[in-house]
């Protein structure tokens, strides 16, 4: 199989558990992964560096998501589709209304880590590992 480049991820995420199974899902995926603590940091470390997807808690307390993907909309636009969300609720109209119109990838934050796995590959574009046993 062909060695790929390591992939860079950004996660801001709000929650320590769900983050620190979000680091253990990209470490197995082979990626690099930063932590943003607060959208501001998220936004600085987006215009000084060079990620491959950001993986985004849109009810995460220090940062408003309402704010965050439009700028990094604006910043750099065909990124967006490099957005992945991640949140335990998408019933309340505000928040459906923003992952529609960025067409943002969007994972429930309450499905076990196992199932979660499957769309950071497809977004970082990592074939799975095929098991002949």
């Amino acid at each position: 199989m062909p060695h790929l480049p390591q992939r860079k991820v950004l996660i801001l995420e709000g929650d320590s558990a769900v983050r620190n199974a979000l680091l253990t899902l990209l470490a197995s995926l082979g990626c690099e992964a930063d932590v943003a603590y607060s959208g501001k940091q998220a936004i600085d470390t987006i215009q000084s560096e060079k990620f491959d997807a950001v993986l985004l808690d849109l009810r995460c307390p220090h940062a408003h998501a309402e704010e965050v993907v439009p700028k990094i909309h604006s910043l750099r636009p065909t990124f967006i589709a490099n957005v992945l969300v991640i949140t335990g609720d998408v019933a309340d109209v505000k928040t459906l209304d923003l992952i529609e119109r960025y067409f943002l990838l969007h994972i429930p934050g309450n499905r076990p880590i196992k199932e979660m796995a499957a769309t950071p590959r497809v977004l970082l574009h990592i074939p799975p590992v095929l098991d002949y046993a």
